[in-house]
């Protein structure tokens, strides 16, 4: 098991879901129940799953988490360029966040490389 709250990706992981939430605050109440929440879901799951990997038995187990947890950060990210291409946020709000989600999928990938060691 490992201590969470030391662990950097977890807590890179939360900025960017309240930054998330932020962003989707201003999307229009038609949205409440597609790209707002779609968006919401995809950002909450990815540090969700880290700590669900953290708390588990194994490497091994973690790895498999950090792995869905890295397919949430990608669903988050073709949603934040719909979010874009239908004018609900900004581009320089939506590049803000797409570095962001890069920056946590190299370390996703980083940090899954040395649990497999």
């Amino acid at each position: 098991m490992h201590n969470l709250t030391e662990l950097k990706i977890w807590n890179k992981a939360i900025d960017l879901a309240v930054e998330v939430y932020k962003a989707t605050a201003t999307f229009p109440a038609d949205e409440r129940f597609g790209l707002t929440s779609q968006s919401r879901r995809a950002a909450v799951s990815i540090p969700s799953n880290i700590a669900e990997g953290a708390g588990r038995n194994s490497n091994k187990e973690f790895c498999n988490f950090l792995g869905i947890a890295n397919g949430s950060s990608y669903e988050l990210q073709t949603q934040l360029v719909i979010s874009n291409k239908l004018n609900l946020l900004s581009d320089n709000l939506k590049e803000d966040l797409l570095q962001q989600i890069t920056e946590l999928q190299k370390m996703n990938y980083a940090f899954q490389q040395k649990l497999k060691q």
